[in-house]
């Protein structure tokens, strides 16, 4: 337990958060990933080399620190890293090194002067604090996976049943149990942990479900990026017949039970979970408005599957709009998705449910525009692709 000093030391430390919260967190992951490499399978090289995971950590770090007195102020931040950790199988023995790392950041960025041993002990204790928070959290979630009908614990082989070519970026791998079991039923819209050996270095990613879930397979659809070395991975070696180890669904980002009206949006590869939303949605009749938007018809993915979807369910209307149309493109509007096109594919009662994804730009945007078309925002769900964090107003 923290004392009140130690309380009020934390709480003192804000405004150093504010103004190096970066600096530090990106020497912490530094002595982290060079001294412990067990531990470097848990973490994206890409979003270190662009900032993304330092300035994630730092802003965690930061609403910790501020909230210490009432972390149920948090909010949802909690459960996103939990559920983040879940997907990637952090454990127990994992958290004193990221302590011992932390707080040598502390005292190597700030100096002793300022990271005196006190401030250190302050800090120690109310890591030591948030660490058993979510191991606990995180263990009554390995737990529930391992006592769900088909559920498991930790890796097991999956084998690729079938890969199909969505789009000239996307990949779709239907993948199913090599021991031949059931497999858990899972909410739509949470993601499944990947656990691959790419030249004897083991790493970790995960991938939204983009099927509805039937008990007999699991389906992720991977956008190859450039610089990804998972996903050009995936795309340009992983075939039908070969085994993958995954690990079980986690993510918070989930379609609530609800008969108000349904508005699904999406930009790029944000697409995935949607696909598995609107499947669930549609056999309880509920109505849905499915937009989706892309740079041209050439990158758009599972087109054919949603226009199939609503020949069969009037209540369903799809919207495709395209940034960058190519000649020949059926597109229901060209450009970026603003205010005027949003309103006029919303239904006109907004007492509705909108979930959205898609790169932080855009979800800033759309939860805007939302927001002055009289939506309101306990009625806006959306999730991020990397680290847990606030979404900017």
């Amino acid at each position: 337990m923290l004392t009140e000093q130690q309380r009020a030391i934390v709480k003192a430390t804000v405004p150093l958060l504010e103004t190096g919260g970066e600096a530090l967190t990106r020497h912490f992951y530094g002595i982290m990933l060079t001294e412990y490499p067990e531990v470097r399978p848990l973490f994206n090289q890409a979003h270190q080399a662009s900032g993304e995971q330092p300035r994630a950590l730092a802003n965690a770090v930061l609403m910790y620190a501020r909230h210490i007195d009432r972390l149920e102020a948090l909010g949802p931040l909690v459960g996103q890293i939990v559920n983040k950790h879940v997907s990637l199988q952090v454990l127990p023995e994992h958290y004193p090194i990221v302590g011992t790392c932390l707080l040598r950041a502390i005292r190597e960025v700030l100096g002793a002067e300022i990271a005196t041993d006190a401030v250190l002990d302050a800090w120690g204790a109310a890591y030591g604090m948030l660490a058993g928070l979510l191991i606990g959290a995180e263990e009554a979630a390995y737990a529930a996976n391992a006592a769900a009908p088909g559920g498991w614990r930790g890796a097991r082989t999956f084998r690729v049943a079938r890969r199909v070519v969505e789009s000239e970026e996307i990949v779709s791998f239907h993948l199913r149990p090599e021991d031949g079991g059931v497999l858990p039923a899972f909410q739509p819209g949470q993601y499944i942990g990947l656990r691959l050996l790419l030249d004897g270095e083991e790493v970790r990613r995960n991938y939204s479900l983009s099927a509805a879930p039937n008990g007999e397979e699991y389906r992720i659809s991977v956008k190859r990026h450039a610089e990804g070395r998972v996903s050009r991975h995936l795309h340009e070696q992983v075939r039908e017949g070969d085994r993958l180890e995954l690990y079980p669904p986690a993510g918070e980002f989930v379609l609530d039970a609800s008969d108000k009206p349904l508005v699904l949006i999406g930009a790029g590869v944000g697409i995935t979970p949607l696909l598995a939303m609107l499947e669930a949605a549609l056999p309880a009749g509920r109505p849905v408005r499915f937009i989706h938007c892309a740079r041209h018809g050439g990158v758009q993915a599972f087109r054919q599957q949603v226009e199939a979807l609503a020949a069969r369910h009037p209540q369903l209307k799809p919207f495709f709009c395209y940034s960058e149309p190519r000649a020949g493109d059926r597109a229901d509007a060209s450009g970026r998705l603003d205010a005027e096109r949003l309103a006029a594919w919303l239904p006109a009662e907004r007492n509705l449910e909108a979930y959205f994804l898609g790169p932080k730009p855009f979800m800033a945007q759309v939860k805007r525009q939302l927001r002055e078309l009289g939506v309101p925002q306990e009625q806006c769900h959306y999730e991020f692709f990397g680290p847990a964090q606030a979404l900017e107003n």
